[in-house]
């Protein structure tokens, strides 16, 4: 007498579950990668006036760096330790002294952000950015092509 294999009555979902955890990572994974955007940034259509106090750091396309002691005076070229020494000794006779950045647009964020976090840890508290009205577009030369 042969014996005769009892049938199975009940699915073997094991293999399915491990395919869904396996799907769930690959999603989870793969979501925040898709999240492709453009950064629009705002413009500004009225600017306040910076203060005529304030001391204006230039920083040119070319990376060069200026100092206006106040908005109306001439620039004068320095170097980045000049710099914080020159507005050292503005910030001893004037201890509320408030500290403008001027960037040329073609400027990269990464030396804006640079120059405000050498001003911050140098103790200068109010610093701030300048900007213009308008969309920027109409005074810069675009690269002929």
């Amino acid at each position: 007498m042969a014996r005769r294999r009892a049938l199975m009555s009940q699915m073997n979902v094991v293999p399915y579950i491990d395919v869904m955890l396996v799907l769930l990572v690959i999603f989870m994974v793969t979501a925040p990668m898709m999240q492709l955007g453009e950064v629009q940034l705002p413009s500004v259509a009225q600017l306040p006036a910076p203060s005529s106090e304030a001391a204006v750091v230039v920083i040119h396309a070319d990376g060069s760096i200026g100092l206006k002691k106040s908005a109306t005076a001439p620039e004068v070229a320095m170097e980045p330790l000049a710099l914080l020494r020159a507005l050292r000794a503005m910030q001893a006779e004037h201890p509320e002294l408030a500290v403008v950045i001027a960037a040329d647009r073609r400027v990269t964020y990464e030396t804006v952000m640079g120059m405000l976090d050498r001003l911050r840890g140098a103790g200068f508290t109010r610093v701030g950015l300048q900007t213009s009205t308008g969309d920027g577009r109409d005074k810069a030369p675009r690269p002929a092509s």
